[in-house]
């Protein structure tokens, strides 16, 4: 999505290579008309043990009843019972049962299979295991589909799940339609939509797709693409690499870019202007109402709330979503949960009653779990961990830390969630102590050099920094670092500035400090420090807005500021950095004032429920028109006008826009 770059005057800114050729040299295949069950992904897949006994008389040829002979004049002694439980079409050979009811047969032959795979199958009759890899799967997994040996057709589909990458997800995506994966076939379409911009610049398929295919990929909800520049790119791409071929299919590719998600500007210079578009009636028809739209738009001072049934406008789901949980406002702790769609540039509240209202607490993701680690509510310092799970949308409580709290560092290495220094009610804490979820105990490290509560932690090249702080008496500049190996803690180069209420960034090859409390003020500047290649920091742009005590996180390869205390009140300004340019973008504001807050991005399996799509389907909105559920493949999302109305939770409580805050009315 673009933000609007503030400037003061808020101006719109623009897996093996056996495995990567799947999709080839496939023999066709007729479609059954009777549709089966996908079982190739089952979700309580486990390997089968199998008596031992039955490998023994299998090695020793002992009380073999049968014999399978493969190609080459190969003999593979076998044991027809043990078969025939794993495979249906064996016992059916066997038994003779589609002959009608003649006497069972003792050998098969089945001269079209080598012996080397043949031989993979009766290691799974024998063991319940066989061993799948990239150089025998395409050839192993229609071979078990033929012979009806499911437990094969699943291994091969954990396989192929592990090896997708960009450089061969496609092929993989082709193999499992064509072998009626359906299972593998949906995990294959979600990492490409995951990875797409990726796939185009590594992977050797994407110009070999067909034009069905990739409308199919550019017009889906879930693409994951920062803007829709990225999806112009993959049309252009794809038909500049057999121009006189694909030239043909342009219109229909220019139909699934979303062109209101995109600046006036690019579409002029690059789009409209681009030589293959220039006089092509089919694309005109097509160009020339984006034009008069997005001119209409430039000329409006606020664009108001997202048409969900222009195709125009739409916006994508984000793969990741940001939350931002707890923080202090209007003079007492809060609860309050708002996450933030970077797609459409919209924050959703709710209210979670299973958290005690708490401020200056940490948050971190794990294992796709949220944690929320210390904290204050006015009266009392917490040593108290919860934990919520975004799918099941639940909380639920961890083992307490050793200390209470709040003003705590939270970061995560090596699958353990580090908690740094902090206030306990008493002093100004120099302790940490980090939290192993598998266990569920936290453990004692050893101290930092300083004394620090409100600092900030950050994870940079397998090592933790931590910088800036209180301790009692002084503000500080100082920075540590911590090496995980050796458990020591060493002093780095002093900040520029002293910083209290500092958030520290890792981005990149970067750490960055930004924000926090002099001790005279309130601060907007942030620097830099990038331990591979100098000792000093580096100074960067300044925020628009001065904060302290506010959230950050990394979204969409930029670097996200949330809400703070500026010296005079709580803010919900929200700010991006883009690290390439050196320079700040505004980002729509929360719906509430927060300090003390904290926020973390997590990419989910289920974002769609919390983005803007998700929420307006909750209330029967953003129904795509029904050309667009054509060309999208997708099925009716509910309906109508996008109205106000932003959520209705549990309780019945109904969210409206009121300017530029979310309000709460009770329903009738």
């Amino acid at each position: 999505m673009n933000f609007r770059k503030s400037c003061r005057c808020r101006v719109s800114r623009a897996a093996t290579s056996a495995v990567g050729r799947l999709h080839r040299q496939t023999p066709k295949r007729k479609q059954s008309a009777r549709i089966r069950k996908c079982m190739c992904l089952p979700s309580n897949y486990a390997l089968v043990k199998f008596p031992v006994v039955w490998s023994e008389l299998r090695a020793n040829q002992q009380l073999c009843d049968g014999a399978i002979r493969c190609a080459g004049d190969q003999v593979f002694p076998v044991h027809r019972v043990i078969l025939s439980a794993v495979s249906p079409y064996f016992k059916a050979l066997f038994t003779y049962s589609l002959k009608g009811g003649k006497t069972e047969t003792t050998e098969v032959a089945i001269n079209f299979v080598r012996g080397e795979l043949f031989s993979l199958i009766l290691d799974y009759a024998y063991t319940g295991t066989c061993n799948v890899n990239a150089d025998n799967v395409e050839q192993l997994l229609p071979l078990a589909d033929q012979f009806e040996v499911l437990g094969i057709v699943q291994l091969c589909c954990q396989f192929l799940l592990q090896e997708l990458r960009p450089d061969n997800c496609l092929g993989i995506l082709k193999f499992a339609r064509h072998y009626f994966c359906r299972d593998l076939e949906k995990q294959g379409r979600k990492y490409v939509h995951h990875h797409f911009k990726r796939i185009m610049r590594e992977s050797g398929e994407f110009k070999d797709l067909l034009c069905d295919e990739l409308e199919a990929i550019l017009s889906h909800d879930e693409l994951n693409v920062k803007n829709e520049e990225i999806v112009f790119d993959a049309v252009r791409t794809w038909v500049e690499s057999r121009l006189e071929e694909r030239r043909p299919y342009l219109p229909r590719l220019l139909g699934c870019i979303r062109y209101g998600l995109m600046t006036h500007k690019y579409f002029v210079n690059n789009i409209a202007g681009w030589k293959l578009v220039d006089g092509d009636e089919a694309c005109q028809k097509i160009l020339l109402p984006v034009n008069a739209y997005l001119t209409e738009r430039d000329s409006k001072q606020n664009g108001g709330e997202i048409d969900l049934r222009n195709s125009l406008t739409r916006p994508r789901v984000p793969y990741e979503i940001l939350f931002a949980i707890g923080g202090w406002s209007t003079g007492s702790p809060t609860n309050f949960v708002e996450t933030y769609d970077t797609r459409a540039d919209r924050w959703f509240l709710s209210v979670s009653t299973d958290v005690t209202p708490r401020a200056y607490h940490g948050l971190c993701t794990l294992n796709n779990l949220i944690y929320m680690i210390g904290g204050y509510n006015g009266n009392e310092h917490f040593n108290t961990v919860r934990c919520f799970d975004p799918v099941t949308k639940e909380w639920q409580e961890r083992a307490c830390m050793y200390h209470a709290r709040c003003y705590v560092s939270v970061c995560v290495h090596g699958g353990k969630i580090y908690a740094l220094g902090g206030f306990n009610g008493r002093t100004r804490m120099s302790s940490g102590e980090r939290y192993e979820p598998q266990k569920n105990q936290w453990e004692m490290i050893p101290a930092m050099h300083r004394q620090r509560s409100d600092a900030s932690a950050a994870v940079l090249h397998d090592r933790i920094y931590i910088a800036g702080g209180f301790n009692g008496q002084e503000i500080l500049n100082s920075a540590e670092v911590f090496d995980v190996e050796t458990s020591q803690w060493s002093n780095i180069r002093a900040m520029i500035s002293p910083r209290s209420g500092v958030s520290l960034v890792a981005f990149r090859d970067s750490l960055y400090a930004l924000g926090g409390f002099s001790g005279v003020a309130r601060l907007s500047s942030g620097e830099r420090y990038t331990p591979n290649h100098s000792d000093q920091w580096h100074e960067v742009s300044e925020m628009f807005s001065p904060r302290s005590n506010f959230a950050t996180a990394v979204l969409d390869d930029m670097i996200f500021v949330i809400g703070g205390y500026n010296g005079s009140s709580t803010v919900p300004y929200v700010e991006c950095y883009d690290a390439d340019y050196n320079e700040w973008y505004d980002a729509s504001p929360m719906n509430l004032s927060r300090s003390g807050l904290s926020a973390c991005v997590i990419g989910l399996a289920n974002a769609r429920e919390y983005s803007y799509l998700g929420k307006a389907q909750d209330l029967g909105q953003g129904q795509a028109t029904s050309k667009s559920r054509e060309k999208f493949g997708q099925p009716d999302e509910a309906s109508a006008e996008t109205n106000d109305i932003i959520a209705v939770d549990e309780e019945g409580i109904q969210w409206t826009r009121d300017e530029s805050m979310y309000v709460v009315q009770e329903l009738d």
